[in-house]
């Protein structure tokens, strides 16, 4: 059987693992421009197709049938040709979000729901929340209708649903709107799932509220359509397993701790221990602007703090990295989401007078570094997930493992 996904963009897809690990280790991407759409859909040798942006909609004109569920939402993201070869579609993303939904307990029952985007995936959001007899369902969007100029008027949205590509890798982070502008917000969901945690989904749970990413829709999707591929029923079960499974994979470990603390080598060990990249943010730096003293003499802290930021950006987008940070990355609020956006934060800690501080430009032994550490403990703590002792390597390498492995498994409220 050849299948695959079908799109105009699908550089950094999830959807040849998912469908690997589904027993389809032949699924493909297929990059196509509009223009060749209707001679790519007439090829004879594709069997199955995954869709997305932008052809939910454009491929209707090319099917023989739709599923009941597809003709009234008014797009598909799965197609299956027939004995005779014609192509039929059907909406499975209308299955995926209702998993989704259903992750986060999300009872929609009566709420105002405000959907951000007006495109094909918008169209099979609202489809669920009809189905499950939301209140009053709004779309945002950017021209002709409520837009988000009107936003201010709708403040007592209980939930809201991102379905455009703002905030999606690489363009990250980046956001529509503040949750924390709306006091009645009970749930959010952003269908992106690159990042694990968008912009929108730190926010939110940063203030207590249920909030999810895309992933399990994504797979739940996926299962579905890969039902319609075989011919046999969807594998449900599997579903949380390879979520979990994407997760492990693909989340990053960051080290953040006291400069000396053995960040680096810990890192290292783990990158060797789980045959994974990894990165040391303070060597990158050298490598790019020279040793860290000398420009921190020369250009002040704040240009070097700056830049450092930068690089927390631009590793902290990246997927299945150990980043290890040096130890002034606390001190820029920002940094905490451009880490924790697709990695989960590891605090080391030994005392203070185990620190290899000798040759560190911003910390010194003695009082000096007890008053860094009195400055920077609380930054830590808010940074961090989980926060383990590292004095002893072996036994550091071997918690951080399995608090990871424990913690990217998919959550039920």
């Amino acid at each position: 059987m050849l299948s695959g996904l079908l799109g105009e963009r699908l550089g950094h897809s999830y959807s040849p693992a998912i469908h690997a690990m589904l027993g389809n280790s032949h699924y493909q991407l297929f990059e196509v421009p509009p223009a060749d759409l209707g001679a790519f859909l007439a090829r004879p040798d594709l069997d199955a197709l995954n869709v997305t942006i932008p052809y939910k909609e454009a491929v209707r004109p090319y099917l023989y049938a739709e599923s009941d569920a597809a003709k009234a939402i008014g797009c598909v993201n799965s197609l299956v040709r027939d004995k005779l070869g014609r192509w039929i579609g059907h909406n499975t993303d209308f299955d995926g979000f209702a998993y989704l939904l259903d992750t986060l307990s999300g009872d929609v029952r009566g709420k105002k729901c405000l959907i951000l985007g007006g495109g094909a995936t918008s169209k099979t959001v609202h489809a669920v929340l009809a189905a499950r007899q939301a209140g009053e369902i709004l779309h945002i969007v950017r021209h002709d209708g409520i837009s988000y100029d009107d936003l201010p008027r709708h403040q007592d949205a209980e939930w809201i649903i991102n379905t455009t590509p703002v905030g999606m890798y690489p363009k990250t982070p980046a956001a529509l709107l503040h949750p924390a502008d709306f006091p009645a917000l009970e749930g959010l969901v952003d269908v992106i799932y690159n990042p694990l945690r968008s912009a929108l989904v730190l926010e939110a749970q940063a203030a207590g509220i249920p909030a999810s990413g895309g992933l399990p829709m994504l797979v739940a999707q996926a299962v579905y359509a890969h039902g319609y591929f075989t011919g046999q029923p969807p594998a449900l079960a599997r579903i949380e397993e390879i979520c979990n499974r994407l997760r492990s994979a693909r989340e990053n470990i960051v080290l953040i701790g006291m400069p000396g603390v053995g960040k680096s080598t810990l890192a290292q060990q783990l990158a060797d221990s789980l045959d994974r990249p990894w990165v040391d943010l303070d060597d990158v730096f050298a490598a790019e602007y020279g040793p860290t003293g000398d420009f921190i003499t020369t250009q002040g802290e704040e240009a070097f703090r700056r830049l450092e930021t930068a690089l927390a950006e631009r590793y902290g987008k990246e997927s299945g990295l150990i980043i290890a940070c040096g130890g002034g990355i606390v001190t820029r609020p920002e940094n905490e989401g451009l880490l924790r956006q697709n990695g989960r934060i590891y605090h080391l800690t030994r005392p203070l007078e185990d620190l290899a501080w000798a040759g560190r430009p911003l910390s010194k032994g003695g009082a000096a570094l007890a008053a860094l550490w009195a400055e920077r403990a609380p930054l830590y703590r808010q940074f961090a997930d989980c926060t383990l002792s590292c004095t002893d390597l072996p036994a550091a390498l071997t918690a951080i493992k399995e608090d990871y492995f424990e913690n990217t498994r998919l959550k039920r409220p």
